[in-house]
């Protein structure tokens, strides 16, 4: 095996030091035309490749960042993660994609760095992490949260993005009453527990039945174990058997969504004829489905560019404290077939 070409080889192959080498390598000022001409031409002559971890090691990082979300099996996360990648690439950055299953215990490590040094920062979709989780943490590790789990007040090196969840569920609940819809459930609703997708978006749901006149029922507010397509297509059938089924689905992602259009269709029903069904996420599959589903899409690749350069401007420059930020990302409601469009 031939060993690969140090910097001292093209120093001696230029006729310049080390040193200098280093210096043109890192696009230092006070180097000749001529001198920086040779040692390109002794580092294209031999082949001459930068170490990169090296060098990240010497300036204090790795130049590697985590991704740490609760379930790569569900889309939303497996499009984002694409977005975050996208985007670190463009910072110089590598992504480190961890699953945490929504456990407390992997969301503590992933805080903490995984208890090792391969990481410059974190950006993490908390499920179960707990306010003190975050002020307890070492500082030095910069973090960024997505969703709805914001870090306390006065907690140093945590940024949040997210969207308007409230705004969004309402939009999508005012888009199913002004088609006439009346008994609307809401698929993974909830109307206590810790302060969630699930509670923000139940109460853009209920802003809008007010706004609108609508009574608010409480029994179609459906829970559900998981968002998977299984536990739209079982809360769909639970709703078809009562004496009142609703009129139109409200689901808190396509996932939810789309399994309840499988149960519908099972059951014999129609959509949007018999009812209409709303999803959350814009996942791929929502374009391609019959019918095609309406959903509210979060700008993806927003959140992944505030996300990334959020957390790399806290790592690129550490000597510069700054107060947490709070970046919302654009939403929007995209109407297809399943409610009329």
């Amino acid at each position: 095996m031939v060993a690969r070409p140090s910097i001292k080889d093209v120093a001696q192959y230029a006729g310049v030091s080390p040193k200098t080498v280093s210096n043109v390598i890192n696009d230092y000022e006070h180097v000749s035309e001529r001198t920086r001409a040779a040692v390109r031409e002794a580092i294209d002559a031999l082949g001459y490749r930068v170490n990169i971890v090296g060098r990240q090691l010497r300036r204090g990082r790795t130049g590697m960042i985590a991704l740490v979300v609760p379930e790569l099996d569900v889309a939303y996360f497996t499009e984002l993660a694409r977005h975050v990648m996208l985007e670190a690439d463009r910072r110089g950055g590598t992504v480190l994609i961890h699953e945490t299953g929504g456990r407390r215990e992997r969301e503590l490590a992933a805080v903490s760095g995984f208890d090792v040094q391969f990481t410059d920062g974190v950006i993490l979709s908390p499920l179960a992490l707990l306010p003190r989780d975050v002020t307890s943490r070492d500082s030095r590790l910069p973090l960024v949260l997505l969703g709805e789990r914001t870090a306390p007040r006065g907690t140093g090196g945590v940024d949040h993005v997210g969207i308007d969840n409230v705004a969004a569920a309402r939009a999508a609940t005012a888009h199913l009453l002004a088609r006439g819809r009346r008994r609307i459930a809401v698929v993974g609703g909830a109307l206590r527990g810790p302060q969630g997708t699930d509670r923000l978006r139940t109460h853009g749901y209920r802003e809008a039945l007010r706004a609108a006149g609508v009574p608010f029922a409480t029994d179609l507010v459906v829970p559900v174990p998981a968002f998977h397509w299984q536990d739209g297509a079982r809360a769909a059938t639970d709703l078809l058997a009562r004496a009142e089924p609703p009129d139109a689905l409200l689901c808190l992602n396509d996932h939810l969504a789309l399994g309840a259009v499988r149960a519908l269709h099972e059951q014999g029903r129609t959509v949007p004829g018999d009812l209409d069904v709303v999803g959350f996420d814009d996942i791929e599959a929502a374009r391609f489905s019959i019918p095609t589903l309406t959903t509210v899409a979060p700008d993806k690749r927003e959140i992944a560019r505030a996300a990334v350069n959020l957390l790399m401007d806290r790592v690129e420059r550490p000597e510069e404290p700054r107060p947490p930020e709070e970046y919302t990302a654009a939403h929007r409601l995209i109407v297809r077939e399943s409610s009329g469009g």
